[in-house]
């Protein structure tokens, strides 16, 4: 589970950003109604759904940008050489270009809850260090400062708990994380984190590390069947099967620089399905199925593994090619599980609802005058009652974060015709 995620420096984002998925001290009888938004760790509350709203621009993607940047650091930076240019671009106006990016994750794993943090600029790691609290406690397991020397022994401070730590060290460049370096060299509390992200934090639906669709497909096909149906699809079946398709392989020679294609046949999944009115009748899913069945078929077949097995879920523009309801199912699919958790950027204003979600699961991102992003959260509205209509208050500007549009016939009559110049 995530408990609280910190951002500082990426993209839009200047000053620090906190999204924070423990939930608020609210006893208002619609909290109390809300009861399966929540589950307990630690006798505290979790959110189990979170929704960023926003106008355009305004650095809601960039959130899920740079938290999608900063996991992948995690996955892949032990496999990056001296000349690697990072993939991200800090703040780029008052001199943050020379800052310093960081990032900083509060999580829990296997009952146990780490604090995770490194800094960076697009060219090397500055800082990096891992807390936990084995028995409670807050403990260090290292920390990194590339900043206090040349010797390693100098820039790491370890305890007991990694083995051989400095071995890892000696083999960590300024490129790389320690964390990323050190679970591919065996150690054990680094590969759990590793394995954390890598298996509980999915960044999408499809891609990177989701599932494929075999693996996830083996595991969930009748509660796929099931959870279509819920969604109103008519498809009553599905099956997967392989085949040989014709293909191109590019072989290539870097001693002589002689590059070749050939002909070959490849292996491909077949997804054929079949539908309420004829089961009989197979319909080959890529180029017979709508694009909004498609979209469908994927996105529950990952929400099943990602909600059984909870793990957390990181979601752009929720509603992509989705109608308001099948948005709506998505959510509540969250909140009948047990721990699994959604982040999500949405427009569809039909969500802003105090019957549906509780006021801290709602945060707004803003672009204030210096065009930096800026998050906060309806909780933060301590005069905001549970019995106000949020969406109005929303669309009216109430917690800014909208779009401020000069509309009038007039105005745009006046657009149109003004002369080029």
């Amino acid at each position: 589970m995530i408990l609280e995620i910190r951002l500082r420096n990426f993209y839009s984002i200047k000053d620090e950003i906190i999204l924070d998925l423990r939930a608020g001290n609210l006893k208002t009888q619609k909290s109390q109604i809300l009861e399966n938004n929540v589950f307990d760790f630690n006798e505290s509350k979790v959110l189990k759904t979170v929704a960023l709203y926003g106008a355009n621009a305004s650095g809601k993607s960039n959130i899920i940008k740079a938290i999608r940047f900063c996991t992948g650091m995690i996955f892949l930076s032990h496999t990056h050489n001296e000349n690697m240019i990072f993939n991200f671009k800090p703040f780029k106006f008052n001199g943050y270009q020379n800052k310093p990016s960081s990032f900083f994750i509060r999580f829990v794993s296997n009952g146990i809850e780490y604090e995770y943090a490194f800094s960076l600029t697009t060219t090397e790691i500055i800082t990096e260090s891992l807390y936990y609290y084995p028995n409670g406690r807050r403990a260090k397991v290292f920390s990194r400062d590339e900043n206090l020397g040349k010797e390693k022994s100098d820039i790491y401070s370890f305890t007991s708990v990694i083995k051989k730590p400095l071995d890892v060290a000696e083999n960590t460049s300024r490129k790389t994380l320690y964390i990323s370096r050190a679970s591919q060299m065996d150690r054990e509390l680094p590969k759990e984190i590793f394995r954390f992200f890598n298996e509980k934090f999915i960044l999408g639906y499809v891609g990177f590390n989701a599932l494929s669709v075999e693996e996830l497909y083996k595991h969930n096909r009748a509660d796929l069947l099931r959870a279509l149906q819920i969604a109103d699809s008519d498809i009553v079946d599905v099956k997967l099967s392989k085949e040989l398709r014709p293909g191109k392989n590019l072989n290539a020679d870097f001693t002589t620089n002689i590059a070749s294609i050939e002909d070959v046949q490849q292996q491909h999944v077949k997804i054929t399905t079949y539908h309420k009115s004829n089961p009989s009748v197979a319909f080959d899913f890529v180029n017979e199925e709508s694009q909004g069945s498609q979209v469908l078929f994927y996105i529950m077949l990952t929400l099943l593994d990602i909600v059984k097995n909870d793990k957390i879920l990181l979601i752009d523009e929720i509603e992509n090619s989705l109608h308001n309801k099948i948005v709506e199912y998505v959510i509540s699919l969250f909140h009948a599980g047990k721990s699994a958790q959604l982040i999500y950027t949405t427009h569809n204003t039909n969500l802003l609802n105090l019957n549906r979600l509780r006021k801290d699961q709602i945060y707004f991102v803003n672009k204030k005058d210096d065009a930096s992003t800026d998050l906060y959260s309806l909780y933060d509205y301590k005069d905001f009652r549970d019995t106000m209509d949020v969406e109005k208050a929303y669309l009216q500007g109430r917690f800014d974060a909208i779009p401020y549009i000069n509309d009038s016939l007039e105005n745009i009559k006046n657009f149109l015709n003004e002369p080029n110049k």
